[in-house]
């Protein structure tokens, strides 16, 4: 509709709605205040309604991709466990067989070549400061033979 077409139907309204007697009139503004009631009612609804739906297709995004990021971290994580088991089971291997290498040499050779615990000097064969030679003790220029 237009604007003039607008004002023309606002201005017959107001006319009708001035010549119409007063029962009819309040018998209207409570038909008309119901029907607002109702459509502001309806129209809030509608709003919740399609707020509702979003809502839920939203959680179950937010739920299927924390799903699939869980499965991704868990398969990470069992590759990772699983390169360790590897690499810790070489190591494993490794000890032993440089213990049996170890074990076997003493046994077999005479001759240690890894010093033991009593071919270590102790605290007694440690030099004190009597052991050292002081000022008297050291040769001079005097006593040194040319």
């Amino acid at each position: 509709m237009g604007k003039r077409a607008k004002k023309a139907a606002q201005k017959i309204i107001k006319e009708a709605i001035e010549h119409t007697p007063k029962p009819i009139k309040e018998k209207v503004k409570d038909f008309v205040v119901d029907k607002g009631k109702e459509m502001v009612v309806e129209h809030v609804q509608d709003k919740a309604n399609r707020f509702t739906e979003k809502l839920e297709n939203g959680q179950e995004k937010f739920a299927d991709k924390v799903h699939d990021q869980a499965i991704e971290a868990k398969e990470k994580t069992q590759d990772l466990l699983l390169n360790a088991r590897e690499k810790l089971g070489k190591v494993a291997e490794a000890g032993k067989g440089l213990q049996e290498k170890v074990s076997s040499s003493h046994k077999h050779d005479h001759k240690r070549k890894v010093k033991g615990a009593n071919h270590i000097k102790g605290v007694s064969n440690i030099k004190t400061s009597k052991d050292i030679k002081g000022a008297t003790r050291i040769k001079s220029y005097e006593k040194i033979k040319s």
